[in-house]
């Protein structure tokens, strides 16, 4: 048995929402139940969001940019901000940050509840500063 977690970050990679799939369900189905609820103005996903009734056209008719690449067997591909698709990197900051904890990793919990907890407890919590990422000008400041 295997679960996707579905999140919606912010501007800082802080989670805002997320939501259990079974692991065999498309993204998209993650993105009907969280998109509805995006107060953000822009979007910014990767290419299994690249669907244009279900995504698109939805947040375009709300007033809501996206930032999503074409997938490769589109017949005419959309074009993309490629520099604002570098901060994507945010989202898979986060999820680097919920796998370094066992439980999520592994799915320990049997129950969907109990699991959506553990996710929430684990994107509360602070990690130790061995996995936070290394500020090397602010380690060069330090060595000056």
């Amino acid at each position: 048995m295997s679960t996707k977690i579905h999140a919606l970050v912010d501007a800082l990679g802080n989670p805002l929402r997320f939501f259990l799939t079974p692991g065999q369900v498309h993204d998209l189905t993650g993105s009907d139940a969280l998109l509805p609820q995006m107060a953000a103005d822009l979007l910014i996903a990767d290419k299994a969001y690249d669907a244009d009734q279900r995504v698109i056209a939805p947040l375009t008719a709300a007033g809501k940019a996206t930032v999503i690449p074409p997938r490769q067997n589109r017949t005419a591909p959309r074009p993309f901000d490629q520099e604002l698709y570098k901060a994507r990197h945010l989202i898979e900051n986060f999820f680097c940050k919920l796998k370094q904890f066992r439980a999520i990793a592994t799915r320990y919990d049997k129950t969907k509840i109990n699991f959506l907890a553990a996710v929430h407890l684990a994107a509360a919590t602070p990690l130790p500063a061995a996995f936070r990422p290394i500020d090397d000008a602010a380690r060069y400041r330090e060595a000056v």
